[in-house]
């Protein structure tokens, strides 16, 4: 906070303080649990009862559908202390982003419905590519000879060509830095927790959603949590390194 108030720019110590005083609320958050507190808690954005000032509210964590229905609810009892853009109660937007930390760091996040549909893909992709690189490389092929095969075949995929798990393949990315920075494991297995959740409530059978789910357990069991999700091709490797 300190940082930020050097540089001019405006703090304030609550959730509740930010919402007395702005029209539009923008949150993201780690989880539902987080999400909750930080709008309903007791110096939340909604403490301030049924009448509040912002008249919108953008939440781009990733987080259950309940919890964001929850929300919807909530505010939507509410009404605007003054009429604004010709509504009377406020609005309140479930927005989570995709693009990860790269694209947050050149401003190019996107707003996108079905995170954890995504997220979900994701992960079993990142597997796959993993997976794929651990056996190419035990066999003696160079994870540099393997990345140009798949990408121009048909295992080309974002995991493959833009956020490569092999550590000396490709700069700039997680894998170039000792995973650090990036997605976090611990982050990528709430979400497919969530996926897993989500498609028990509707009967959808998720077998690679569930054991993604275990391999990122496990991660962050065995201390990689904070390490970028990409990590998880050490589950399958531990050989030598491309140099």
């Amino acid at each position: 906070m300190k940082l930020f108030s050097e540089r001019g720019i405006l703090t304030k110590e609550s959730p509740f303080e930010i919402a007395e005083t702005s029209d539009v609320v923008i949150t993201m958050l780690p989880s539902s649990a987080n999400v909750l507190d930080v709008y309903t808690g007791p110096n939340g954005l909604l403490r301030s009862g049924n009448v509040l000032r912002p008249w919108l509210f953008v939440d781009s964590s990733t987080i259950d559908p309940q919890t964001s229905r929850r929300l919807s609810v909530a505010v939507s009892n509410c009404s605007l202390k003054e009429k604004k853009h010709n509504r009377e109660t406020p609005v309140i937007l479930d927005a989570p982003v995709s693009g990860g930390v790269l694209a947050a760091e050149s401003g190019t996040l996107t707003f996108m419905a079905a995170k954890i549909c995504n997220n979900l893909a994701l992960a079993v992709s990142m597997l796959g590519i993993s997976e794929g690189f651990a056996l190419g490389q035990s066999l003696g092929i160079s994870a540099t000879t393997l990345t140009k095969i798949f990408n121009s075949s048909s295992a080309r995929c974002w995991s493959s060509d833009t956020y490569n798990p092999v550590p000396g393949v490709m700069e700039g990315v997680p894998s170039s830095r000792n995973y650090d920075g990036g997605f976090a494991s611990k982050l990528m297995a709430k979400d497919l927790n969530l996926a897993t959740k989500s498609a028990e409530e509707v009967g959808v059978k998720c077998p690679l959603t569930s054991q993604a789910e275990q391999i990122f357990m496990d991660l962050c069991n065995q201390g990689q949590g904070t390490k970028d999700f990409s990590c998880v091709f050490r589950h399958f490797y531990s050989g030598k390194d491309e140099t």
